[in-house]
């Protein structure tokens, strides 16, 4: 660790620093975190996209008076590092330890929790108007990137701060880059404002006007800048239309012009947004060749960013590959996804069906009417989005999809915990925001065969379906060569059993196999049933082991209240069986990050949990007695 950044404790610390010596801790801040992720993992491109950015902020603003959000807020490292979270920050991401976003909780300095984007600038204007009704004299900065401009919510912001505030200053940090490159029309608009014949010549004239008169030339600075906004870089005027004074574009990396500049700012008397350019990856090659790698990831050498060799197949990967074969036999089946290709493996079928490839940038509202638009006209859509995303879109898929029956398919991946990301990214309540939604169809697969088979049954459904499953490996099982249909809402019987009936729903089904020859050990039979199905539910089955078995168990790798285990129970007192239910699955609380079975014993989704809890429920069968001889 280089010996400015170990001076640094606190934003203050930062203050007493030349602009020399700023640059110069700007390169140990980067070594830092090419090192100390390296062990961790986690978003490192776009921190050392930020690193002067955020330099520049705490130099000029006082955290946590004044309010800083970051929008995201995956690329808060260097705040927190800024923060006094130094000697904590190789615990980021680690159970116990610092999160990977910004979190209330943790620091005074982290004004508002964050992990989905759009969601900086309506904050910021919550804050901003709640300062001026209290008299407040605080500034409220956003830092958002350009990826963030493509979400809706970032637009009805923007369509109020002139209306409500007249001090708020939002900072675009163009990098082209939100996981993948960015697309769209807000993306081709940033484009033409950066590349216009004459920002070069403004940018190297604002540059060079800074070197020689420093801080007097800032208002001279911001004024041609805005000149540039109104005439020369003549897109920006969106912005003005808006009622934000637009300044930029400046270079992000710069460390006196970015200082200079939001002096002057914080003096504006009215809302401005500054246009500041980064290159995401910035002083790591590795993470400049290979953006969309380098936005998050695992652990990896510090010295040639090589990861650890892929392994097994991922059910991303899988429902990609099955997807793509899909479509080649039925031309009416499209992919859609909001700025996750990679994500969700949807990048692995755009190579082979690229009109049929849909990319709509973070804009999961967007995604899901665009997709009942399309299956109005005879097309199958997959909307491949991740399970903690596909929330921000729940009224499209009641209005706009199940309200008119349209056969659109839902994959949700990263279904169940996402351990190191947090709460912002746990999949645990798909199940509860879902089930409750007439005439759709909800499924889980216990494995990569069965999660090919749903889809094909998804594409012979005459409405809209769902089918949620978990990040990372699959189980390891031989896939048939051609998907076949599952019968409608009709779960699998693995074994049969007459003392208790094991239900575990996807991935779980281990976890009920486990507990059925534990429970066998010990004389009891255990039946082992993969639902397939949350909804429908086959009740057939319920009420045929509702009249054997002295209990049922429910496996769901989701949140208990609404969920798998809830539906079990009530399903079977609508048949009148009083046979109790255990359910094993996530209490009604947010649940921090971790590893995933550190957290799964913390909080009682295991077998010996299970276990426990049945074992009073039961009653021994009765054994012949022993003839003495």
């Amino acid at each position: 660790m280089g010996a400015l950044l170990e001076s640094i404790h606190s934003p203050a610390d930062l203050k007493r620093l030349n602009y020399a010596q700023m640059t110069e801790l700007a390169g140990e801040i980067r070594e830092f975190l090419i090192q100390a992720l390296s062990k961790t993992g986690g978003h490192l491109g776009p921190n050392l996209g930020v690193v002067e950015l955020t330099l520049a902020l705490h130099y000029v603003f006082n955290t946590p008076d004044d309010k800083l959000l970051f929008d995201v807020s995956h690329q808060s490292y260097v705040h927190k590092i800024l923060t006094g979270r130094l000697d904590r920050f190789e615990t980021i991401r680690q159970p116990g330890g610092l999160n990977g976003f910004m979190l209330r909780t943790e620091s005074e300095h982290d004004c508002y929790g964050a992990g989905h984007a759009g969601t900086a600038l309506s904050a910021a204007l919550g804050m901003a108007v709640a300062r001026d009704l209290a008299g407040g004299k605080e500034n409220v900065i956003a830092v958002a990137g350009d990826a963030a401009f493509t979400n809706g919510i970032t637009y009805e912001a923007l369509n109020n701060i002139a209306a409500q505030t007249k001090r708020m200053i939002v900072v675009l940090n163009d990098n082209e880059w939100s996981i993948d490159r960015n697309v769209g029309a807000i993306a081709s608009y940033f484009h033409r404002i950066v590349t216009n014949e004459h920002y070069t010549y403004l940018h190297d004239s604002a540059h060079r006007i800074i070197e020689k008169f420093g801080g007097k030339t800032a208002a001279s600075v911001a004024r041609r800048a805005e000149e540039a906004a109104k005439g020369l870089l003549w897109p920006s005027m969106m912005f003005e239309e808006l009622g934000l004074q637009y300044f930029g574009p400046i270079d992000g990396h710069n460390l006196p012009q970015l200082v200079e500049t939001f002096k002057f700012l914080k003096a504006a008397t009215r809302p401005v947004l500054l246009h500041v350019l980064t290159q995401k990856g910035r002083g790591f090659q590795p993470a400049l060749d290979k953006q969309k790698k380098f936005h998050g990831l695992g652990p990896y050498d510090p010295e040639t960013g090589q990861t650890k060799a892929a392994g097994q197949l991922t059910y991303s990967e899988v429902f990609a590959n099955t997807l793509s074969d899909l479509a080649n036999q039925d031309e009416r089946i499209v992919a859609i996804t909001a700025a996750m290709p990679s994500g969700t493996g949807l990048d692995l079928f755009r190579p082979s069906h690229p009109t049929r490839y849909f990319d709509v940038g973070i804009a999961e509202e967007h995604a899901v009417v665009f997709a009942a638009g399309m299956a109005t006209r005879g097309f199958r859509p997959v909307c491949a989005i991740y399970s903690t995303f596909l929330q921000r879109a729940f009224d499209p898929i009641v209005h706009d999809v199940c309200l008119q029956k349209l056969p659109v398919l839902f994959c949700m991946d990263r279904a169940g915990l996402s351990g190191d990301d947090g709460p912002t990214h746990h999949g645990l309540f798909d199940i509860a925001y879902l089930r409750g939604i007439p005439d759709i169809v909800l499924m889980a697969p216990k494995d990569e065969d069965e999660l090919a088979d749903m889809m094909k049954t998804a594409f012979e459904l005459p409405g809209p379906s769902a089918i949620r499953y978990p990040r990372g490996a699959v189980a390891g099982v031989a896939r048939k060569a051609v998907p076949e249909a599952i019968l409608l809402g009709k779960a699998e019987v693995l074994q049969d059993g007459s003392d208790v009936a094991i239900l575990g729903l996807g991935p779980m089904t281990a976890m009920a196999q486990e507990l059925a020859v534990r429970l066998e050990r010990d004389g009891y039979s255990a039946a082992v049933i993969n639902p397939r199905f949350v909804k429908p539910l086959d009740r057939e089955m319920l009420e045929l082991y509702s009249r054997r078995v002295a209990a049922f168990v429910t496996f769901e790798d989701h949140v208990k209240m609404g969920g798998f285990g809830s539906a079990v129970t009530e399903a079977l007192q609508e048949i009148g069986s009083a046979v109790p239910v255990v359910r094993i699955g996530w209490p009604d609380q947010f649940i921090e990050h971790g590893k995933v079975d550190d957290l799964r014993a913390r909080y009682g989704l295991t077998v010996d949990e299970a276990q426990a809890q049945v074992l009073p429920l039961l009653t021994r069968r009765q054994r012949p007695a022993l003839v003495a001889s």
